[in-house]
């Protein structure tokens, strides 16, 4: 089977320029996240999808429509991950916040926003069941033979790389996504592997 899922990761906002944790805050792309985006679109060119998925979230949509694509949905299972209490914050912040040097958003829980307004936090296994259920919406369109596209976040892009591969979501700390990169996810055979990345 060649058919592949395209992940389309979205162009850089200011946050993520600045390393911070960009959950569920809706910031625009800055004008050189939408340049990339414009780039990510030209690397397609080849690509005929049988299915545009994208995340509701105005970053990946802008994305989406500057690489010249037309989602056939923007479902909510592709947002990023909400990272409650850490929403906003770099890792160094939250390893000054928590006293551990060690700390990596991979391995502990998420505790909630404590702020007027902030989110509930999601837990890892929470996330990889939303990759989960992206991945079932691709699965008949692959089994025709046709290209699914995404455009969505690092960190779920990265847990859905993950689940692809039958890997536990924590091993999606392996796989960093630059910011409006195009990789692709596919078969060796009946294999699930990963076809390209960062491109």
């Amino acid at each position: 089977m060649s058919a592949r899922i395209w992940l389309i990761r979205h162009g850089e906002t200011e946050w993520s320029l600045a390393g911070r944790h960009t959950g569920r805050t809706d910031l625009p792309l800055t004008a050189a996240g939408e340049d990339q985006a414009r780039t990510a679109g030209s690397g397609l060119s080849h690509v005929t999808p049988g299915l545009v998925l994208c995340s509701p979230l105005s970053r990946a949509r802008r994305t989406a429509e500057l690489a010249g694509l037309t989602p056939d949905a923007f479902d909510d299972d592709l947002m990023e991950w909400d990272y409650g209490a850490w929403e906003g914050l770099t890792t160094s912040e939250i390893r000054d916040l928590r006293g551990d040097p060690g700390w990596r958003v991979w391995d502990e829980p998420i505790p909630p926003g404590t702020t007027p307004g902030s989110t509930r936090g999601e837990q890892l296994d929470d996330v990889q069941s939303r990759a989960h259920r992206v991945i079932e919406r691709c699965t008949p369109v692959l089994d025709s033979d046709r290209d699914c596209i995404l455009v969505a976040h690092g960190h779920l892009l990265r847990i859905l790389t993950a689940t692809w591969l039958d890997l536990p979501p924590g091993a999606a700390r392996l796989f960093a996504l630059e910011p409006a990169s195009r990789s692709s996810l596919g078969f060796e055979r009946e294999q699930r592997v990963i076809t390209s990345w960062n491109a």
